[in-house]
C-alpha cells in the first residue's frame, strides 16, 4: 500500500491536507524532542536542588508565569503569527544555551541555585512552547479538521518524545546531563524551521473555508485574562486545567519521593525517568495514531474527554490500596498516555471554535498562569496533607472524587462544544 492511500484510507488525511500535516508533525517532533531530552535532566534538577523544596519551585514557577504572560500578550497585540511564533522560540534557544554555560561549574552552591533555577525555566519552557504550537495548529485547523488530525498530529510530538528519552537514557551516563541541552536547541531550531513552512503551506485558502489571517491581534496584554473571565466555555477550560494538573501534581510528588528514595546516584534517577517517558509515549503513539480521531468521530468531544479522568479515578483508588512504585508507574502510565494520546487531541480542538484572540491569549493564559497555578496550590496542598500525618494512601482516597468531577466537567464541556458548532453549522447559507 501506498504512502498516500495509507493517509487518505487508514489515517483519514484528504490529498490537500497531506503537506500540512506532514509539517505540523515534524514541527511537533522537533519540539518535543528537545523537551523530552530536557525533562529527565529537569525532573533531576528538582532531586538535586533538594526534595523538600519542590513546592517553592512549583511556586517559583507560578510567578514566572504571572510575568511572562502580559509579555507574551503585548508580543502577540503587536506583531503576526509569522514573527510571534520564531520570537518565542528563539528567546528559548536563547536560554538554553545560556543554562549550559551556567552549568558549568563544580561549585555546590552554585550547582544547587542552578538547578532550581533551571527547574523554573524548563517548566516555564514546556508550556510556552507547546501552547503556541497548538494555537496555531487552531488557528490553521477547522474543528472537523481537528477531529481527525488532531491526534495524528500528537503523534508527531509523541514520536519526538520517544526519540528525546531515548537519546537521554542513552548518553546521560556518558555525555554528561547538561551535555543534552545544546542538542536540545538544535531541535527546537528544526521545530521553528517547520513552523516557517507551515504557515506559508496554509497561505492559501483551505478546504475548509477558514480565513488564514495575518494581522497582528490588537488588543491589550490582559485581554486573555477578560476572556477568560467574561466566557463560560473558557471557565469551564480552565477548570478541566485546573482539576488535571492537580491531580497531575499529587502523583508528580509520590514519584519524587519514591524515586529519590529508590535510588542514589544521579544518572540512575536520569535514566529511571528517561525510561518512564519512553514506556509512556509508545502507548501515546499507536492512541494518537489509531484510537483518538476515531474516538472523537464515534463516541464525540464529551465522552473523550471524560476517559481518562474516569481511568485516573479508578487508579487513584488502587493507589490508595498499594501505594508503591510499581502501582504508581502504572497510573502514571495509564494517565499521562491517556493526556496525550486523547485528552490532549480533543482538548486542543475545544480552542477551533472560540475566537481568534483567545486562540492565543486566553489560550495561553489557561495553558501557563492556571496550570501552573494550579501546580502550585497543589504542590502546597499535598506537602500541607503530608505535614499533617496523611499517607500516600489517604492522599490518593481524597483524588478519587476530584477525577470524577473532572470525568463530569469533561463530559459537559465537550458535549457544549459540539452544539455549538453543530448550530453554526446549521446557520450557515
Amino acid at each position: 500500500m501506498s504512502l498516500p492511500s495509507i493517509s487518505s484510507g487508514l489515517l483519514h488525511i484528504h490529498p490537500d491536507e497531506r503537506r500540512p500535516v506532514a509539517l505540523s508533525l515534524a514541527y511537533f517532533f522537533c519540539l518535543l524532542a528537545s523537551y523530552y531530552l530536557l525533562r529527565p535532566v529537569r525532573d533531576e534538577m528538582g532531586i538535586r536542588a533538594g526534595v523538600e523544596q519542590l513546592q517553592w519551585l512549583f511556586s517559583a514557577t507560578f510567578l514566572v508565569m504571572l510575568a511572562a504572560v502580559p509579555a507574551f500578550g503585548w508580543a502577540s497585540s503587536r506583531w503576526p503569527r509569522e514573527r510571534l511564533v520564531p520570537a518565542v522560540y528563539l528567546f528559548f534557544i536563547a536560554g538554553l544555551l545560556g543554562f549550559y554555560l551556567l552549568l558549568q561549574t563544580d561549585s555546590p552552591w552554585w550547582n544547587t541555585w542552578a538547578a532550581r533555577a533551571f527547574y523554573v525555566w524548563v517548566s516555564v519552557y514546556n508550556l510556552f512552547v507547546v501552547s503556541v504550537f497548538w494555537s496555531l495548529m487552531a488557528d490553521l485547523f477547522s474543528q472537523r479538521q481537528g477531529k481527525r488530525l488532531f491526534g495524528i498530529i500528537a503523534a508527531g510530538g509523541s514520536a519526538g518524545a520517544i526519540f528525546g528519552p531515548g537519546i537521554a537514557a542513552l548518553l546521560a551516563q556518558t555525555a554528561g546531563t547538561t551535555q543534552l541541552l545544546p542538542a536540545a536547541a538544535l531541535l527546537l531550531f528544526g521545530a521553528l524551521l517547520c513552523a516557517r513552512l507551515l504557515t506559508r503551506a496554509k497561505a492559501a485558502p483551505d478546504r475548509s473555508g477558514r480565513p488564514q489571517l495575518h494581522a497582528a491581534l490588537g488588543g491589550g496584554i490582559w485581554e486573555g485574562v477578560s476572556e477568560v473571565i467574561q466566557q463560560r466555555r473558557l471557565q469551564a477550560i480552565a477548570l478541566f486545567i485546573w482539576l488535571y494538573t492537580t491531580l497531575a501534581t499529587f502523583l508528580y510528588f509520590e514519584q519524587a519521593h519514591i524515586v529519590a528514595a529508590t535510588f542514589s546516584d544521579s544518572a540512575d534517577r536520569t535514566t529511571t525517568f528517561a525510561l518512564i517517558d519512553l514506556a509512556v509515549n509508545g502507548l501515546t503513539v499507536g492512541l494518537q495514531l489509531f484510537v483518538s480521531g476515531r474516538l472523537m468521530q464515534g463516541m464525540g468531544l464529551g465522552r473523550s474527554l471524560a476517559l481518562v479522568p474516569a481511568l485516573l479515578a479508578l487508579g487513584f483508588a488502587a493507589l490508595a490500596f498499594a501505594p508503591v512504585l510499581a502501582v504508581l508507574a502504572g497510573v502514571q502510565i495509564v494517565r499521562r498516555a491517556g493526556n496525550y494520546g486523547i485528552t490532549r487531541p480533543a482538548r486542543e480542538v475545544l480552542y477551533t471554535g472560540v475566537e481568534r484572540s483567545a486562540r492565543y491569549k486566553a489560550k495561553n493564559f489557561i495553558d501557563t498562569v492556571v496550570y501552573r497555578g494550579g501546580d502550585a496550590l497543589a504542590g502546597w496542598l499535598f506537602t500541607g496533607l503530608k505535614s499533617l500525618g496523611l499517607s500516600a494512601s489517604g492522599i490518593a482516597l481524597l483524588a478519587v472524587p476530584l477525577a470524577l468531577g473532572w470525568a463530569a466537567l469533561g463530559l459537559w464541556l465537550g458535549n457544549n462544544c459540539e452544539e455549538d458548532n453543530d448550530e453554526r453549522q446549521d446557520d450557515r447559507p
